[in-house]
Order: C-alpha cells, then structure tokens, then sequence
C-alpha cells in the first residue's frame, strides 16, 4: 500500500462532528456501502460510506506515518518552481548519480542504458556501502552527504534534491512586535491626512510606545533599521511611496473577496456616469474657452454605449435624463457613417436577421434598449426627483454605488481611460489628465468646438469602440475568444433569445423637462416662443383638469436641445403630439434654447426692433461661420467675436486675450499688463474692487482654474 492511501475498513478511525469513531462494520446495502461507527462513549451511529469519506464534518485518522498536507515540507511544483536554470539543472545532474547509485543506470532503467552502463562500480550486485564511498569519491563530497542524497530522493524524488532554502511559513517583520504594532497604527491614522515623512512616523511611533508600555519597556530600533521597518510595513499599508489619493484607494479596499454584478443578457444593468473630459474645447455660440463633461450610458453586458451627452462646464440633471432618453430613442447615424458602424433602426443586428433589407431604415447610432437597473453614483444630478419618479413607473431600479467606490462603475471608468487614451491625447489642445501631466502650453495648440467635439466621440465610439475586441468581453464557455461590444450583443440575443426594447417610443418624452402653460388660440407660448400643432385643436377654448402651477395651466415636455418643438399629451386620448415653433422652418438643425437666449442678445444689439425671427438668422449667420472646420474660417469666428465684444460679450476679451486665440487671429504676443478700470477711493479691499470685473453669470470664470 502507498503513503499516501489509508486502508477503510473494520477497525479505521474518524473523526466526525469532533468526536473520535471507530468502524465496527461494514455492509453492502441496495443504497449502496454502508458503515456502522460507534464512539467513544459505547454509541453506534449507521451512515453511508460515501457520506463518511466525502462529507466535511468527518475526517479519516490515518494509523501510520505518511505524507499529509500540513506537513512543513512544501509541495514539488513550488520547490522546483523557485530554481532557475542553473539549479534546475544541478538537481537534475544530481538525480542521475542518485539513480546510477540506486540501479547502475543514469536513466534509472536498463531498457535505456547508456553506453558503457552499468559501470563496475555500480553494478547490481555491488555492496551498497561500495556504491556510496565510488560516489562519493568520484564527485568529491562526503560519504554522508552522498546518503543524504539517497535518503531525499527516496522520499521526495527530483524536489528533495533541490537547495532546502523555501519558505516555511509567512513572512515576518524582524523587530518587536510592539513597536511594529503601534508604527502601523501610526501609519494607518495618516490615510485620510497628508502624506507625513518617514521620520515623523518614527517620532510619533516612539513616543507612543513610551506613553503606552513605559520606558525603557520596548526596546526602540535604530535609525536604520526604524526606516527598513517602515519599508516592510509599506507592502501592507501603503502611505509614502504612492499618491495620497492611490492610498485612500488602496486602503478602502474590502477584506474579503472581490464580488461584482453579472449581467446575462443585454440591457440588465445600464451604468451612467459622468467625467470632465482632458480637452479644451470652444463653445461656437458664446466664443468662450470651456471646460466639457462626458455623460455616458453604457450596457454593462455588452459595454455598448446608449448615449452619450457633451456639456459646458457641469452636468446638470436635465443632461443625465437626455443621456437617458437616448437609450430609448437613440440619435440617428452620420450620413457618411460606414455600414459596419451603423445599428439598424429596429436595434436588431444584421447578422441575425435573413432579409435585412426590408426591416432597415437609415440606421441608429446605438441600440435601442430599455434598461432593467441603472447602476449610478450618488451625485445629485443623478438622483434627481424626477428621473427617480420616471424610472419608478417605467420598473426600473435605480442601484447607487458605494460612495468614493469607482470600481461599483469600472466598465464606464475603464471607458474614460480608453478614450482619454485612444482618442483625446491625439486630438489638439490634450492638456493631461491632472496638473502634473500637463504640457508647457496647451492651450496654445488647435482647438475643437463642443459639437465637433461630441461628433468626434459618437463617430469614434461607433467606428472604433464599438467594433475593437474587448479583454473584459467573453463567454465562459470560450474563454480564450475575446468579442467587441457590437459581437457581444449578438451574443448575448443569441443566450437569452430576447432584448428589452421600449414597448413605446413615446415613453421617453417622460424624461423630458415639463413646462406649465395655458393654451392661447394662437396655440402655446413658452419663453416669448409660440407653438402650434393640430394636437391643441381637442384642448382650445377647455379648462384644463390639471392643478398645475398656474391659472388654467397644461403640461408641455419640452428638450433644452431642440427647443424647435414641444410635445404634448393629449389627456382624453392620451397620445402625444408634436407642437412645431412657429420660427422652425427657418432652422434646419436642432436649436437650444441656450443658443436662442444668445441669438436674442446679439439681435438686440443689431436691431432697434428685434424678434425671434432676426435673432435666428443673425445666429445662423454666425453659426455658419463658427462651425466651419478650415484655419481661415476659425479666424474668421475669431475676428467677430473679437468687433462684437465691446458690444454683446464684454466678458470675451479674456478669451481674445488667450495666446491660443492670438495665434489663430494672427496677432503678435501680447506682453503689456491688463489695464484694470479705474475705481474710486473707497478702501484698500482689494478682492471687492476685483469682483466688480467678473461677471457672476460667467461659466468661463471656472474653465480658467486649470488654465
């Protein structure tokens, strides 16, 4: 019998449930075997012998020495595994004596013998004292190291020949316990505070054990060895050699083991979140230096992104709920988008129908999917009264993360690195994702406006993103096949044969903003703007069943980005209706209503007489030249805003004065100081006098921290 196989039958012992049992018989049942245990105290017990071998609570008392698994000697894969080539190949040279000594043959068999083997000195019938002392002669080491080899090969094999130099426990910090104890304690006050020097941690740390144990009690270390104490204790809680943000982060980590949300099918968990993005980019309509923030949707299953939004400066709610309202009416794909990069209008992908060309219209830019839990942080933006009350009816749960967790959202931070990566450090004006990986000057390279800046992003999103294979993105039965987010919808429609897809279209003006108004014969009037729509007809010249806000007032949903029509839900019918501006034929793109309030401002300042109309085409005007993509017509934006300032942005001389701005416009370097506005004796405050010259409604004010 081997070492390591513990004969079962009548008379072995167990342990079981902590009491030691002993079999008194055995028996083959039409149950299967079947064994009966009686303990110390005289007490039989019958149970199968299946449960008795496999069963956590019993344990075999083997009745003879053999190898076990708290043994000290560690196991033959980690000796090896710690030799480099050099010493494996020693171990293995060493192995052939051992077996020419043991058999006369290198190989350890005579059906591979060498040539001139077995040599007389270790033939088979030598004494094995002869064979120890012509070994030992002929490798020139004693004869009890040679037995010694014996005895190891004998009872380990290749492994007990190898350096006994492996680890035989966990490693330990050479010092008192004490003192270690209560550096660490030390240490570990000092995660949420400012990174402290190594000698101020030994200060504290001794003084601390002198006020605890006493002095003279502890024995304090050297200098020296006080800083190589501190470099051990560095591997378990990090605090000088990092960044003060990386060690809250480590220190934050849990104890136990990781978990994470896995998703099985498309559109379970929808993640959301927002990031400033390490861009410079120009608002078209104000001709203003901005700060942009990336909101995104993304399907955790198939990290497919739903929606995408761009803003100045901060995200504001009405931002996360269009994010949101893109997942259930995604935007149409560019005209010169190619096919691979566009999703079908039905949100179905083309490889898994048959006749495609019946069902495709001109194609999304993103799936359509209703998500079944948005995975969000806690900001307020996100948490919103009225998006928590939408996604309520709709049957969709809102899961918070953990606050400061990142890694409750890693697959939509791990997008933000990628496209930060792949995407923003190539384009003009990357300023770096902090201060210290910023370039001399930044904002003196080229520069993107915030639309084509968010063009740039949904084209690269759709053409790169969505089509480039993913580590994170695999099926556990093919572990080794890696998928793009595109093949993994496919994938994941082909595992839960369905997708959740809005069962209205009409659901998503819910996420829109609502405005209280009367309805006027003319039609509706919101913010100086008249709408009109054949669906007021049912509703003119009616109270209104509402208790809104206002006298006689009917709700309208209205979208801050496409402010050329409204929609209104009829309360009888309860379809919607679409209520075109009266101004709408005029435009030919989606208008804002923050673009329309600067159109308002640059009319008045034409026109005596100014309406919606002017201010529209004087904005278009504008915008056609501030849209256009070649040097020539950016200066051209540059120059009008630079003869409009005295006029509608007296705040835009500071961007007329950027270097980055100079260089398009074409002027030298300006190096003369600012010349601040005369102001009147009234004191020595300073700060006072300067605020007078920031406009408190300047959004610019923040974009120019990091500058």
């Amino acid at each position: 019998m081997s070492g390591a196989g513990v004969r079962v039958g009548v008379g072995a012992r167990f342990r079981y449930d902590g009491e030691t049992v002993e079999v008194v018989e055995m028996a083959a049942t039409t149950a299967g075997n079947e064994v009966v245990l009686r303990d110390g105290r005289g007490r039989f017990l019958r149970l199968s012998l299946a449960q008795l071998l496999f069963s956590d609570r019993a344990v075999i008392i083997p009745d003879g020495d053999g190898p076990s698994t708290d043994d000290d000697v560690e196991i033959a894969s980690v000796v090896l595994g710690h030799l480099d080539s050099t010493a494996r190949n020693q171990v293995l040279e060493r192995a052939e004596h051992v077996r020419e000594l043991m058999t006369g043959y290198r190989s350890g068999s005579a059906e591979l013998a060498r040539s001139g083997e077995p040599r007389s000195a270790y033939a088979p019938g030598c004494p094995w004292e002869a064979r120890y002392a012509a070994k030992a002669d002929e490798l020139g080491v004693s004869l009890r190291t040679v037995k010694q080899w014996v005895a190891d090969f004998r009872r380990d094999g290749e492994a007990g020949l190898a350096p006994k130099k492996h680890a035989t426990g966990m490693p330990q910090v050479a010092g008192d316990d004490r003192w270690i104890e209560t550096a660490l304690e030390v240490m570990v006050e000092h995660t949420g505070e400012s990174k402290p020097s190594r000698t101020m941690v030994i200060s504290r740390t001794r003084a601390r054990v002198i006020a605890r144990f006493g002095p003279d009690v502890v024995p304090q270390p050297s200098r020296a060895t006080a800083f190589r104490l501190l470099s051990e204790l560095e591997r378990r809680h990090p605090l000088f050699r990092l960044s003060t943000k990386r060690n809250r982060d480590i220190a934050d980590r849990p104890d136990g083991v990781y978990g994470k949300l896995r998703p099985t099918r498309p559109g379970e968990y929808l993640v959301m979140d927002s990031t400033r993005l390490d861009v410079f980019a120009f608002d078209p309509l104000t001709l203003r230096w901005v700060q942009a923030e990336l909101s995104v949707g993304m399907d955790w299953y198939t990290r497919c992104i739903t929606g995408i939004r761009l803003t100045p400066v901060s995200t504001k709610a009405v931002d996360v709920s269009a994010v949101l309202y893109q997942s259930f009416r995604p935007r149409p794909a560019g005209h010169d988008w190619p096919e691979h990069a566009v999703w079908p209008e039905h949100g179905i992908p083309r490889t898994v129908l048959v006749d495609v060309g019946m069902a495709e219209g001109p194609g999304l830019a993103s799936p359509p999917l209703v998500p079944e839990t948005l995975v969000v942080d806690h900001g307020k933006v996100y948490v919103s009264e009225h998006l928590t009350s939408v996604c309520r009816r709709m049957g969709i749960s809102i899961q918070p993360a953990r606050l400061r967790t990142g890694r409750d959202k890693g697959p939509v931070e791990r997008f933000f690195r990628t496209i930060r990566e792949d995407l923003l450090q190539a384009l003009p004006g990357y300023k770096g994702p902090d201060i210290h990986s910023r370039g001399e000057r930044p904002e003196d390279e080229a520069f993107f406006f915030l639309d084509e800046l968010e063009t740039i992003i949904r084209e690269w999103t759709a053409m790169v993103y969505h089509l480039r294979t993913h580590s994170g993105l695999l099926d556990p039965g093919l572990p080794g096949m890696r998928m793009s987010p595109a093949k993994m919808f496919e994938h994941g429609m082909a595992r839960a044969g369905y997708i959740e897809v809005p069962r209205d279209p009409d659901l998503a003006f819910e996420f829109l903003e609502t405005k209280w108004r009367t309805i006027q014969h003319y039609g509706v009037e919101i913010d100086r703007r008249r709408y009109n729509g054949s669906g007021l007809n049912a509703c003119r010249n009616l109270k209104s069943p509402y208790d809104g806000p206002g006298k006689n007032s009917w709700p309208f949903q209205v979208d801050p980005d496409d402010i050329t029509r409204i929609y209104f839900r009829d309360p009888d019918t309860r379809r919607w209706h679409t209520l075109l501006w009266e101004h709408a034929p005029s435009v030919q793109m989606p208008l804002s209503e923050e673009a329309l309030v600067f159109a308002r401002k640059l009319a008045a300042s034409r026109y005596r007489y100014p309406d919606d109309r002017l201010a529209v085409a004087d904005l278009l005007e504008r915008w056609s030249i501030g849209l256009g993509t070649t040097l020539p017509e950016r200066r051209m934006a540059l120059r009008l805003s630079r003869e409009q300032a005295a006029i509608e942005l007296p705040e835009t001389e500071t961007v007329i004065s950027l270097p980055s701005v100079r260089k398009a416009l074409g002027a030298a370097p300006d190096t003369t100081e600012p010349e601040l506005p005369e102001r009147a004796e009234t004191g020595d405050d300073d700060e006072a006098d300067l605020e007078d010259l920031i406009d408190e409604d300047d959004f610019y004010e923040d974009a120019l921290e990091d500058v």
